[in-house]
């Protein structure tokens, strides 16, 4: 692995350390886990901003609302009231509803997920900044939640099911942002072909004064006529220069 991927993968490693840890890990933690690529103390200062301007605490978690737009904080607002209307539950019963979830008891399954949803909401919080709703992380969180109680018959002590329940909502919201990275890529991709097209035919278009057609447009350009048909099809064939198939 190349000293770029080993940073960034020591950075990705850090970050999960933390959300695992209370959103927070020590400063010998972090110089032990960049120990390998020998950072002078300028690199290191550069890690401990990074570190903090993604929610993540040195020695002490940082206060995450603190990160939250007013739009985020509204929302919560609202959101805990609802969930202050639920049941309060004891450790004692929080750790009886685990011991039945594990033998497969749908009541103490529905009960026990009802006990977590604040921690689901805690978690959420802590991949805000990402390009996603806090509202879609804490969706992804639930559904993962529900999920996860009916799964906890593979555990051997109930003290497991906290670090298994957690560590599934965090993957699950983990899972939602790469897949909503991806998607604006694609969506970026689409947007840029789309464009490319469009500015083509209306250079072009004017030139001719008229519409012009697939034909044209791919021996002016150099761009396959598939190419070309593939953006009219992705704009819904919006290309105000380009004569659709039925026009020519």
């Amino acid at each position: 692995m190349n000293r770029e991927l080993l940073f960034a993968k020591t950075l990705e490693n850090v970050r999960k350390l933390a959300k695992e840890q209370g959103n927070a890990v020590s400063e010998q933690q972090v110089m032990e886990a960049f120990e390998p690529l020998e950072l002078n103390g300028d690199q290191m200062q550069m890690v401990y901003d990074y570190l903090i301007k993604h929610k993540v605490g040195i020695g002490q978690p940082v206060n995450i609302d603190d990160y939250l737009s007013d739009e985020e904080k509204n929302y919560l607002e609202e959101y805990i009231k609802e969930l202050e209307e639920l049941p309060v539950y004891t450790e004692g019963q929080k750790q009886a509803a685990t011991i039945s979830a594990m033998a497969g008891e749908a009541d103490a399954q529905n009960m026990l997920t009802e006990m977590y949803l604040r921690e689901v909401v805690d978690l959420a919080k802590l991949y805000t900044g990402q390009g996603v709703l806090l509202e879609d992380l804490i969706g992804e969180g639930n559904v993962a939640l529900a999920f996860g109680v009916t799964m906890l018959g593979s555990l051997e002590k109930p003290e497991e099911a906290q670090g298994m329940l957690g560590r599934m909502i965090m993957d699950a919201m983990e899972q939602y942002i790469e897949e909503n990275a991806e998607n604006d890529k694609r969506d970026r991709k689409v947007a840029d072909k789309v464009n490319k097209v469009n500015d083509k035919a209306k250079e072009l278009s004017e030139d001719l004064h008229r519409k012009v057609t697939v034909d044209e447009l791919a021996a002016e350009t150099g761009m396959s006529k598939s190419y070309i048909r593939d953006a009219m099809r992705m704009s819904g064939f919006k290309i105000d220069y380009l004569e659709t198939e039925e026009e020519e």
